[in-house]
Parts: structure tokens; sequence; C-alpha cells
């Protein structure tokens, strides 16, 4: 039998992998909380429950770190020796569940943690073992599940509820059914957005596919950020609105790698800067239009969040188009001359041409939480989160360029510079370290999490992390083809049907 806390701690965990934690945000916050509250005792780790002490520890270190609270890995004592590593014996006894829970603590650590570093390698190799050796063990498939999506870096809605490890307590059935509901429910109202999105913000504001002849319509890739990262419903017109911006960098990225030269994209980048339609006017017809749209676009966003929040964020919102708008150009230039610049430089410039930074600037305000003076100067600038998460991308992206056939070799990659830098260094060498580099930014996003002195609002942080979380879905690097999003929108509207 759980006790209380246990059960407590399971059912947190049940409704998150379930994805109806919207419904439970304050029973969630208390429950985590008073968990939080018992590990400052020493108490509840110093003396553990005998039964599955290590999947109860592994859980309660996993969702307090994922609610914010900074917990120590002396939580796990009893499973180091002497030298502070992992007792691989006292492992060896315990059972499957402790070993996976163990392995979904560790996608928690932070840089420096070399136990949660060992706990991972070890897991992953048991795990690895009992299901390719064991086929028909009854956990094979669970154990394949956590190894393919540990949770902190799955959004759960993009995972059939079959594949979800929630157990059989007498609880679950009313929220598989709550979650069924919900599901439906959400399914109906993206579906809503999509088509607004589609008739809206393609045809009416933006329209630029009929204008200009590098424009690609893609709807669907454009609002898929938008419902990864912001899943709650209440959110609803602030998805639609975040699709205009986004589609904007997808549009403004095509135009400066395939279209224009370095004269033209430059006249372009100057007329951002100044931000005056009187600018465009020695723009080709196709830029001009690109411009006015921007224009228009970010001047509606400015003065909905004014209505909204009392704010105007006009400045900061030109700011970040600025900046990438020269980030696309120095890439512009690099193809041009044929110069390939070092890893370093190349990375540098690439986290600002992610994009990301634009989008979650217009997140920041649309959602209206924490707009403090402080944090809007953070805003202005290039925040650690941010820049961490668009290192993510980057590396993420390139890894999947090598993969993908389709495309033509104008976009710079990270592969090639890092290959360039380390002369001898092979291409699966090159891909090793950047996989072992996207770990290690992972660490530094889990660090942001759990910062005391991260004052911004905890919303914003989830949003962040949720756009972590769907990088995998959008750059399957890890895979032999290219990510296959019409794939992830079918099984996301399907698969209660």
């Amino acid at each position: 039998m759980r006790s209380n806390a246990e059960e407590c701690l399971f059912m947190v965990d049940s409704i998150q992998r379930l994805g109806i934690e919207h419904h439970f945000e304050h029973e969630i916050a208390s429950t985590l909380e008073n968990q939080y509250l018992q590990t400052q005792t020493r108490t509840s780790y110093h003396h553990p429950h005998p039964h599955q002490k290590l999947s109860r520890l592994a859980l309660q270190f996993r969702l307090l770190r994922q609610q914010g609270y900074y917990v120590h890995t002396d939580m796990f004592d009893e499973y180091r020796n002497t030298k502070g590593e992992l007792k691989h014996t006292l492992l060896y006894e315990e059972d499957i569940d402790g070993l996976m829970a163990l392995f979904e603590a560790s996608q928690l650590s932070i840089p420096g943690e070399h136990f949660l570093d060992e706990a991972a390698l070890f897991s992953r190799q048991y795990l690895c073992s009992i299901a390719s050796r064991f086929h028909d063990h009854p956990q094979a498939k669970p154990i394949q599940h956590t190894l393919r999506f540990p949770f902190h870096r799955t959004l759960p809605r993009f995972i059939p509820p079959t594949l979800q490890p929630i157990g059989n307590a007498p609880w679950i059935t009313s929220l598989q059914e709550l979650s069924q509901m919900d599901t439906q429910l959400l399914n109906s109202l993206h579906l809503k957005e999509i088509a607004q999105v589609s008739k809206s913000v393609v045809e009416k504001d933006l329209g630029l596919a009929k204008k200009s002849k590098f424009v690609r319509d893609e709807p669907i890739k454009w609002y898929m950020w938008p419902m990864a990262c912001l899943p709650d419903p209440r959110f609803s017109q602030e998805r639609v609105d975040l699709t205009k911006p986004l589609s904007l960098i997808y549009i403004f990225d095509d135009m400066f790698d395939c279209y224009g030269n370095i004269h033209e994209l430059t006249l372009f980048t100057h007329a951002v800067q100044r931000w005056e339609l009187a600018g465009m006017e020695e723009l080709p017809e196709c830029m001009k239009v690109c411009f006015k749209t921007l224009y228009q676009v970010t001047n509606e966003f400015a003065f909905k969040t004014y209505t909204k929040h009392g704010l105007n964020p006009i400045s900061t919102l030109v700011k970040s188009w600025v900046r990438l708008c020269n980030a696309f150009l120095e890439e512009a230039k690099w193809l041009s001359s044929g110069k390939m610049p070092s890893a370093e430089e190349y990375l540098k410039n690439g986290r600002v041409s992610t994009g990301v930074q634009v989008i979650l600037v217009h997140v920041f305000f649309s959602m209206g939480h924490g707009l403090t003076d402080q944090n809007i100067a953070l805003m202005n600038e290039f925040p650690s989160i941010i820049s961490t998460l668009s290192t993510i991308l980057r590396l993420c992206d390139d890894l999947e360029g090598e993969n993908d056939a389709r495309k033509e070799g104008r976009d710079g990659s990270y592969v090639k510079c890092y290959i360039k830098d380390h002369p001898g260094v092979s291409i699966e060498e090159a891909r090793k370290h950047i996989k072992h580099r996207i770990s290690e930014e992972w660490k530094r996003l889990n660090q942001e999490l759990i910062a005391p002195e991260n004052r911004l609002p905890s919303s914003f942080v989830r949003v962040c992390f949720n756009a972590a979380r769907m990088v995998p879905l959008m750059y399957s690097y890890d895979g032999n083809s290219p990510s296959k999003l019409e794939e992830h929108v079918n099984s996301l509207f399907n698969h209660n049907k």
C-alpha cells in the first residue's frame, strides 16, 4: 500500500501525464509545496519507506524540480557510496519502477550534478538491457516508452494515451475519462483556431503567398508552436495572435535565404531599423509587401497589448525584429561571400536567427504576467533562458539539416563549422559532440527553472520549457528522416476517434 504522501505524488504525476493539470493548478501547487516543506525537515528521505523507496524519492525529486523548487541530490544519499557515487549493487536489487523513476529524475539535472549524470547513464544502460533481452517482460513497453519519451522533455498531449505509464489506481479511470473529454474539447478548439489562422491570418492579414513568390503558406506549421507552448484553453486568442509574427519569422527566413541580393536585404534591414513606411520605397515590390505586413502586424499586436494590459511594447517588439533581421543578414553575407565562420561565431548569430527571442517577446507581452520595468528591460536584451532555448533549437535544427536531403545547403551548419574548426573530426564525431552539447544546454535550462534570481513569471518559464519540448517533434535529430509534422498533427486530433 502507498502512504497518503506517496499517493498524492502519484496522482500529481498521473494528472500531468494526462495533460489535464490546468484543471488542478491550485491543488498541485498546494500538494507540492507541502512535499517541499517535508524535504526541508530532512526526515522524509533520511528515513524512507522500505517499499519502493527509490521510486518514491525519484518521483518526489522530479515533481518538485519541475515545479521550480530546488531540492538537493542528497535526497539519494541512501544510494551513494562514501565517494558520492552511485551504489550499483543496491540498484540491481531495486525494482524496475525505481530505475525508471531514477532515469526520469535524472532529466532534471543541472550543471555539476555528477551523481545524476551517472544515474542517467546507469539506469539507461540497465533498462535498455532489460528491454532488449526480455521482449516478453511485462514492463518492456513501459521501459521503451520511458527511455524514448522522458516526461520532462515531452509534451504529454503529443503522446498517445495508451503509451502513458499511469498505473491502475482506483481513481485513474476518472482522470482518464476527464482527459478524454478535455482532449475532445481542446481538439475542437484547436481545429477552430487553425481555421481562423488559415482564413484570417493567411488570406486576410498576410496574403503574402499571392504577392511574393518565395512565400510558402504553412498555417499548420506556424500554428503548431503556439499550440504546444500555450496549451491552456484560456489562451485561445493568444495562440491565433502569436501565429502572425511566427509566420513572418519563417517567411523572412526564406526571403533572406533564397530571395534578394545583399544590397536589397540590407535595405530591408535598414527599413526595419527606421520603422517608417516611407523607408520601404527603395525596396523591391515583394519586400515592400513583407515590410508593410510586418509593420501592420506588429503595431496591431502592440495596440492589443496596450488595450489589455495598459502597456505599449512597440519599442521592445521592434528591437527584437531588428536583432533578427541583422542575424539573417549576417548569414546571407556569409553565404554570398563563401565565408564559413567559426562554430562559436556561427552559433552566437544562430541563436538569434532561430527567431526564438522574437516570438517569446510577443508571448511575454501577450500573456501579460510580470510586466515589471525589470522584466521589460530583460526582454529588451537576450535573457539566458531564451539564449539557452535558442541554442537547443539551433543545434537540433542543424542536426536534422544534415539528415534532410530536401535541404539544398543554403543554410549554414554548426556541423560543418565545427568540422572546419577541428580538422580530422568525422561527421559522426561532430554529431556526437552536438548531441552532448544539447544535453548540457538542457541542464542550463533546468537551472533556469529553479534559479532563485530568475524573476520572470513562472507562466513564461513554462512556455520556454514547452518550446524546448516541442523541438524534438519539429527536429527529429535522433532518427534517419526529417521530422513528420503532419503525423503529429494527425495523432493529436485523431487518437480519440
